[in-house]
């Protein structure tokens, strides 16, 4: 095979249309081959070609007879010293860590670890075996795709409604999708699936990661998998498992082509991605990929130690953020997925590992700098998950400017309202004004702020109030595993129940906590499946759950329906009604200064004063929002809405709410709805009568300006 010099970039095996760029970068190996595959079921590569050429310690070479549709993998030679962090085998088959595409997926075997498992040694012990046979495999491939009129729907946060999804939970269970299709990139993007989300009224659909990942070697051993994704070992192919097809070159195709057709239903492509930590776990996880490329430049190691790793995420391993190949592989993974896949936006996993420099969290850090100035990826929607598990981890509300970040002090707030939890009325009219204490003082906007009551770590909406305990006992973790961090309230009742006033109650509870979340500023973000109150039997980390706990039924009760009903009359009145999505925060305070946009109120129909901001015991309030001019658009002028007025009862005795007399001047109100019992039809109310809010439920009112 012809082998000319080739380019120091771009960075993987690159068909350019005349043959195949390869380049692989490594700070201290002496040597890397290039092996080629010529079918998934080889035990061995057919050819092994060192690339002969070296700039800026990138090795690289040009195989004009190359063609898309070869698998291949790496071989990097170098010093094996564990104690210096240095873990070079050449017997071990690498994986690219710029691969477009998956040819050919891990398969578990001791020969896969740079170590000899077993020896007194651990893993200070080098192990020869050949780890060919069970190694990933890349695969070269034609990027070339016909986009047509392809464009971004590049709606505006304010205007944003985010969907939590699992791509094959989504519509591995839904009837109207073919079946070859179901749990698929092409299932996702079938007319049931698009017809489903435009219906229910959603702009967004946030991927749970879709990066190529492995199941764990203690899941497998299990006769379990990794069904959330969160162990990347490809930050640039798709995960195959996801495709319908089955022609390995064409499973980028298809991801594209979900994509477009999302977009050509006005819906945006959000990806979760995972680049806090690798699948190459701990010291003792697998060499095979960064570990074996060039451990020390990738990975975050101990300075004392240079055998151990340092780990913020809790999976075993960081990735080495002050390195400029490893910022480099992040910021070329995320304007491939930008440019080439033409996503939307990006939700950062654990996104204060990222900042970690050095041991500290740090908004001036290289990755948000390199991003802040990035002319492509400044313009996308950036959400951060504000936390990892290291000291100091917590970063809530200090994230730069453009980011925008899961709140989930918004998240605890909600929660421990509806709860009946006492003193929470004061944070609870911060929240739903959109955090201002948390984003306005460094410039940001309410939409800073994406607010969520559940996600896909955690209870579903269903089990937040029908269980106070996990039940974790299907992972197979002696219910040790998932969070412990509780602010459930079950309603008297441990679980599954048929007392029907306590499901009435249940009902309501999840309906209070989703029109708390769309009558709240900021950006909401609904997990699949709360909708319809979908239910993982009380497990809160159903990470490795590929079945019936994950998959959304759509065989849905009438309960279900009334449920799904609700929330798209929700997500319908926030899009209709621009004082629940403003652009800038409000100008009150929640002292009761004079203002024009927002008043609280207490049940008698006054301004909120200091003894009753300071009442412990008080569990309910009234939000009144001012129509006249509650949004701004693009060009500055005033977008004119209705007059709002939200009343919230915490407690578990009705509240006769008096009208306020600003309100009382206009006879007659609209109710949006009531979610006591669900009601959303629009019925017209007397306002010199007090509405008597039942137990434990929300009101909104709309007067016509």
């Amino acid at each position: 095979m012809r082998v000319w010099p080739g380019h120091p970039y771009p960075l993987g095996a690159v068909w350019d249309g005349a043959g195949v760029n390869v380049a692989l970068f490594s700070d201290r190996a002496t040597k890397v081959e290039l092996c080629l595959f010529n079918s998934a079921d080889d035990l061995h590569e057919s050819q092994r070609i060192e690339l002969p050429e070296r700039t800026h310690n990138v090795f690289h070479a040009y195989f004009p007879d190359l063609r898309p549709g070869m698998l291949y993998g790496f071989r990097v030679h170098g010093p094996y010293v564990p104690q210096e962090g240095l873990r070079f085998n050449p017997h071990k088959l690498l994986f690219d860590p710029y691969a477009r595409a998956v040819g050919r997926n891990l398969k578990w075997d001791e020969s896969l670890f740079g170590y000899r498992k077993g020896d007194v040694d651990g893993d200070l012990s080098f192990d020869d075996r050949d780890s060919a046979p069970f190694a990933p495999l890349g695969l070269i491939i034609d990027s070339a795709f016909t986009w047509g009129k392809d464009e971004r729907p590049d709606i505006p946060w304010e205007r944003t409604v985010i969907y939590e999804v699992h791509v094959k939970g989504f519509t591995k269970l839904m009837p109207d999708v073919p079946e070859k299709l179901r749990g698929t990139y092409a299932g996702l993007a079938s007319p049931p699936a698009i017809d489903f989300l435009k219906r229910l009224g959603v702009t967004a659909v946030e991927l749970l990661p879709i990066h190529f990942h492995i199941d764990e070697d203690f899941l497998t051993q299990k006769q379990r998998v990794n069904y959330w994704g969160y162990n990347s070992l490809g930050f640039f192919a798709p995960e195959p498992r996801y495709c319908a097809t089955q022609a390995p070159d064409m499973m980028a195709q298809e991801f594209k082509s979900m994509v477009r057709t999302l977009h050509s239903a006005g819906i945006e492509v959000i990806l979760d991605v995972v680049y806090n930590h690798t699948a190459e776990g701990n010291e003792h996880g697998p060499t095979l990929s960064w570990r074996g490329i060039d451990n020390p430049s990738y990975y975050l190691l101990a300075d004392n130690q240079r055998r151990s790793y340092i780990d913020f995420t809790g999976c075993g391993n960081s990735l080495f953020m002050r390195h400029p190949r490893v910022l480099q592989m992040l910021m070329d993974s995320l304007r491939y997925w930008v440019t080439e896949m033409h996503v939307d936006g990006f939700r950062f996993d654990l996104a204060s590992t990222l900042a970690r420099q050095f041991h500290s969290v740090d908004r001036m850090s290289g990755f948000f700098n390199v991003i802040h100035q990035d002319p492509i990826l400044s313009q996308v929607k950036l959400i951060a998950e504000p936390w990892d598990v290291g000291e100091g981890g917590y970063q809530s509300g200090n994230f730069p400017v453009i980011w925008t970040e899961w709140n989930g002090r918004y998240r605890d707030c909600i929660r421990r309202f509806w709860k009946g939890d006492s003193g929470m009325v004061g944070e609870l009219a911060t929240r739903l004004a959109g955090s201002a204490d948390m984003y306005e003082d460094d410039g940001r906007k309410p939409s800073a702020s994406i607010n969520f009551v559940a996600c896909h770590d955690g209870f579903t909406l269903n089990d937040l109030v029908c269980y106070n305990q996990k039940h974790n006992e299907a992972n197979g973790e002696g219910n040790r595993d998932g969070n412990d961090h509780n602010l459930s309230w079950n309603c008297g009742v441990e679980g599954p129940t048929n007392d029907p006033e306590i499901l009435a109650l249940r009902a309501r509870q999840q309906r209070n906590f989703l029109a708390t979340l769309f009558v709240s500023q900021g950006v909401p973000m609904l997990q699949a499946g709360d909708e319809r109150g979908h239910s993982a039997l009380g497990n809160n980390n159903c990470y490795s759950q590929d079945n019936f706990l994950s998959w959304l039924s759509w065989d849905l009760t009438i309960d279900q329906q009334r449920e799904l009903d609700f929330v798209h009359r929700l997500i319908e009145i926030r899009r209709q009604q621009p004082a629940l999505s403003r652009r800038c925060f409000f100008e009150s305070s929640l002292q009761g200064d004079d203002v024009d946009d927002i008043y609280w109120l207490d049940s008698s129909g006054q301004r909120m004063n200091e003894a009753a901001w300071g009442n412990v015991s008080l569990r309910s309030l009234g939000m009144l929002l001012l129509g006249h001019c509650s949004q701004i658009d693009e060009q500055g002028a005033c977008i004119i809405g209705d007059n709002l007025l939200v009343l919230m009862n915490a407690d578990e005795k009705p509240v006769s709410f008096t009208m306020p007399k600003s309100v009382q001047r206009f006879p007659v109100l609209d109710r949006l709805f009531d979610t006591f019992d669900g009601d959303i039809q629009v019925v017209s109310y007397d306002t010199s009568a007090p509405y008597i809010l039942r137990p434990n439920s929300m009101a909104l009112f709309r007067h016509r300006i």
